[in-house]
């Protein structure tokens, strides 16, 4: 890097949008149709959780928070929001549970490093605390930055927080290895093959939602043969670009699934699902066999024995 990591401000996620979903049945609704557990999901919490097609790949992945029993907060990308509200709206049936986009009644700010840090206080990873009528949520920190998303601040929380740069946070959100499915990347991946259940995003024990038959059975006979790793890359990388490998260049070996700049102007990040058999030895390349080299780099988890990380 060539320039020192700023680790201070605020910026509005203009990337990410908001749905909300209230009603009696509210929870009930959604621990139908996502990966995690909603039903236990208390008022001072967040969770990740994906929604996932009959084939059992995600179309949407979500921070969901709940204010109470019977209202939620569910955050994902901008791009996919408007596909992803029509589809869950077309499995409410009778249930009570109203789904709306709320994007534009609940701003979204993140905070990075000091300004983080004042702003959670002593709030637990995935915490929630209500306050002034804003929402604030920890997030796990990245690059060893402290991060946090705050939902609706008033214009006074606003102009007390020095100014951040979104692709600070669009680079901390590479580097914390939680990926977000974009409308670029939507029917792409099973959650295993982003590491989903590995960062606390599937829940096993739930029961039913849609996929889940295909998702278990992925998990329980050991057929994961692909992985979502970190990467540094000297040119602009982007959701949904393949990439591929030196050794096989007449098909992709794995996408792309979230990228940003580096600061300092030093290269991309990129989150990249690539097979785990193309890692044993060899090149990846972004975009095209002679692309730019893709260079390992280090998650902040480990994956399980069975498909681990080349040292």
């Amino acid at each position: 890097m060539n320039k020192p990591l700023p680790t201070l401000g605020a910026t509005r996620l203009t990337h990410l949008g908001v749905i909300g979903a209230r009603g009696a049945d509210a929870a009930k609704f959604l621990q139908g149709q996502l990966t995690n557990d909603v039903a236990t999901l208390n008022a001072g919490r967040a969770r990740l959780a994906g929604f996932c097609s009959a084939k059992g790949r995600l179309q949407a992945s979500f921070i969901v928070a709940s204010a109470a029993a019977d209202e939620f907060t569910l955050v994902c990308a901008a791009s996919v929001l408007p596909a992803t509200l029509k589809r869950l709206s077309m499995f409410v049936l009778r249930a009570q549970c109203k789904l709306r986009d709320a994007t534009a009644e609940s701003p979204l700010w993140g905070l990075v490093g000091d300004t983080a840090s004042a702003q959670v206080g002593d709030l637990p990873v995935w915490g929630r605390r209500d306050a002034a009528g804003a929402v604030t949520i920890r997030l796990p920190d990245a690059a060893g930055v402290t991060r946090c998303i705050v939902i609706g601040p008033s214009e006074e929380q606003v102009a007390a927080w020095p100014p951040a740069p979104l692709e600070l946070w669009r680079w901390l959100e590479v580097q914390s290895g939680l990926p977000t499915i974009e409308a670029a990347t939507v029917e792409q991946f099973v959650p295993q093959m982003l590491n989903y259940e590995i960062v606390g995003g599937v829940d096993f024990q739930k029961g039913c939602y849609p996929g889940q038959e295909i998702v278990a059975r992925s998990q329980y006979r050991g057929t994961i043969k692909r992985r979502m790793f970190l990467f540094d890359v000297d040119e602009a990388a982007s959701p949904g670009q393949e990439v591929f490998h030196d050794a096989d260049t007449s098909q992709p070996a794995g996408m792309v699934v979230n990228a940003a700049p580096r600061p300092g102007g030093a290269g991309w990040s990129a989150l990249v699902e690539v097979k785990l058999a193309a890692l044993d030895a060899g090149t990846l390349h972004l975009g095209a066999p002679g692309g730019a080299s893709l260079r390992l780099g280090t998650l902040p988890y480990t994956i399980a024995a069975d498909s681990a990380q080349p040292a």
